[in-house]
C-alpha cells in the first residue's frame, strides 16, 4: 500500500521538516504544567487546529506523556469530522508520510482491532482528506521517534464506546506493548461564521463559549463519562469530534483510569490577542488532557 501523503501540510502545520521541528520546539517552550500527575499515562485529548492556534496544547499532552511513561509503542488516534458510517475506520496498513518523514502503521493492533471489534473495518481510503489525525503526527515523529501509529476514524454513534472498549482489550492483550490512546476534537465553534452564536457576538459570547459550553464538555470529559459526551456535544454543539473523545474514555476506563487531568484549556480569539493583538468575530474551544 502507498503511503498516506500529508494533505494540511504547509497550511496547518509547516510545510518542511526544519519548520516543523522549529515551531514543535517553540510549542514545547510555550506552556507550562502545574496539574498533579498521574503515574502513569494511558490516553489523551488534544486539538487539531493550525499550530499557531492549539500547537502549544496537543504538544503539552505528547510532552507530558514523554515525560511520564518515557517510551510509547504506538499510539491509537482517533479522530474524524466529516466521516458518517456505520463503523470505525481503521488504516490498518503501511505508513504515512509528514514533512517530518515516514511512520509505519501497527500492523498487527490493527489487524487485532479490527478482529475484535465488529465495528471496526479496514478503510484505509477514507483518511485522505481529513485532518484532525494528520496534525497530531508530526508531534509523535519528534517526540517519539520510534513510535508507531493506529489511525481510526470514529463517526458520531454510541458504538464509540464500544469500540474504545475494545481498543483497550487489544492493548490489554498486547504483550507488554506500551500504547497511549489519542482523541483528536476542537471544542465549541462559536460565532456568526459557524452559525452558532447564542449568547451574542464579541469577548461575552467568547467567555460564555470557553467558561460554560466548552466547560460542560470538558468536565464531562475529566469525569469520564463517555456516553453523556455524546449527548451533550449533541445538544450543545460543543466539541467537532466527540466520538473519538468517547471512544478514548472508554479505553481508559478499562485500562484502570476513574478520572482525567486538565492540563489547558484557551480558544482561538484568546490565542490571537495574546499573540497578534487582535481578535475575530469566530472562536474555537481548545483543550489538553490526559488521562
Amino acid at each position: 500500500m502507498a503511503a498516506r501523503k500529508p494533505i494540511v501540510a504547509g497550511q496547518f502545520y509547516p510545510g518542511t521538516e526544519k519548520q516543523c521541528r522549529a515551531e514543535i520546539e517553540d510549542c514545547l517552550a510555550n506552556r507550562h504544567i502545574t496539574a498533579k500527575l498521574p503515574e502513569k499515562i494511558v490516553a489523551g485529548i488534544v486539538p487539531h487546529a493550525g499550530w499557531a492556534f492549539s500547537g502549544d496544547l496537543a504538544a503539552m499532552v505528547f510532552s507530558t506523556i514523554e515525560n511520564i511513561n518515557k517510551t510509547v509503542d504506538t499510539f491509537v488516534i482517533f479522530g474524524a469530522h466529516t466521516y458518517f458510517d456505520s463503523t470505525a475506520a481503521v488504516y490498518d496498513k503501511g505508513s504515512w508520510l509528514t514533512p517530518m518523514g515516514e511512520i509505519q502503521i501497527d500492523e498487527e493492533l490493527a489487524e487485532a482491532i479490527i478482529k475484535k471489534s465488529r465495528f471496526a473495518k479496514s478503510k484505509p481510503q477514507v483518511h485522505s482528506n481529513e485532518h484532525a489525525i494528520e496534525v497530531q503526527v508530526p508531534f509523535i515523529q519528534y517526540i517519539f521517534k520510534n513510535a508507531k501509529i493506529v489511525p481510526i476514524m470514529m463517526p458520531l454513534a454510541d458504538f464509540a464506546v464500544t469500540v474504545g472498549t475494545d481498543v483497550a482489550q487489544c492493548i490489554q492483550s498486547a504483550g507488554g506493548k506500551k500504547i497511549v490512546c489519542i482523541a483528536s476534537t476542537d471544542l465549541t465553534h462559536y460565532g456568526p461564521g459557524y452559525g452558532f452564536n447564542p449568547q451574542g457576538s464579541g469577548r461575552a459570547g467568547f467567555e460564555w463559549a470557553k467558561n460554560v459550553n466548552d466547560k460542560a464538555f470538558i468536565n464531562l470529559a475529566v469525569e469520564m463519562k463517555p456516553q453523556r459526551i455524546l449527548a451533550e456535544s449533541m445538544e450543545n454543539l460543543n466539541a467537532c469530534g466527540p466520538a473519538g473523545v468517547a471512544a478514548t474514555i472508554a479505553a481508559a476506563k478499562v485500562l484502570g483510569k476513574t478520572k482525567g487531568v486538565l492540563l489547558a484549556h484557551t480558544h482561538s480569539s484568546e490565542v490571537m490577542d495574546i499573540k497578534f493583538g487582535r481578535t475575530s468575530e469566530e472562536s474555537v474551544g481548545y483543550a489538553a488532557i490526559v488521562y
